[in-house]
């Protein structure tokens, strides 16, 4: 990139960071229904509800993180912004790097090591498609989608070129072996709840 190419991208950047802050303020104005959470896809407002199925993964997968790497590195539905046109995902379940730092109050998405999310029907397209793409281009190297409709993982990594090549699947009821990756652990899914 050149000098200019930079300029203008950081320009970019900031203009974005400042719209989704203004859209969050707004958010944060209006009477969410409580059990509901709030992201900001490619410039959609998305609201789903949290679900008992939805919940009973994210805290397996949460807890089993948080026990290797403590309770400080790992985030739960908090707002990190990611590459691409106003982009403020809340991901299910997120593992900092241990040098993690916030930036204006936010974590930054270039700290971010591991991603997983937990499919709804609402929010399918987006976990497969747009925040695929954006985990990608930020180079989280390992992103995992728990699909309790499918009863399955689909395991992402070393992204390359903003994109992640062909997942891993597994089955819910089979360990899904994460060691030698960013997180290394077996994470058990034999306690996911299926839709």
């Amino acid at each position: 990139m050149t000098v200019l190419e930079d300029r203008i991208a950081m320009a970019d950047a900031d203009a974005n960071t400042k719209r989704l802050d203004e859209w969050f303020e707004r958010l944060e104005r209006m009477p969410v229904p409580e059990g509901y959470r709030v992201e900001i896809v490619g410039g959609n407002v998305h609201m789903t509800p949290q679900r008992d199925t939805h919940w009973a993964i994210i805290f397996r997968i949460a807890g089993a993180v948080a026990e290797k790497y403590g309770m400080d590195r790992v985030l739960s539905d908090v707002r990190i912004d990611f590459p691409g046109h106003e982009n403020g995902f809340c991901p299910d379940v997120a593992l900092l790097k241990d040098s993690a730092k916030k930036d204006e109050g936010r974590w930054r998405c270039e700290d971010v090591e591991f991603v997983a999310e937990v499919i709804s029907e609402g929010t399918a397209r987006n976990d497969y498609g747009p925040k695929k793409t954006a985990y990608a281009v930020a180079g989280v190297p390992l992103y995992v989608i728990a699909d309790p409709y499918q009863g399955r993982c689909h395991v992402y990594t070393d992204p390359k070129d903003g994109d992640y090549g062909d997942p891993v699947r597994v089955d819910f009821g089979t360990d899904l072996d994460l060691t030698g990756s960013v997180v290394d652990l077996v994470l058990r899914t034999d306690g996911f709840p299926r839709d």
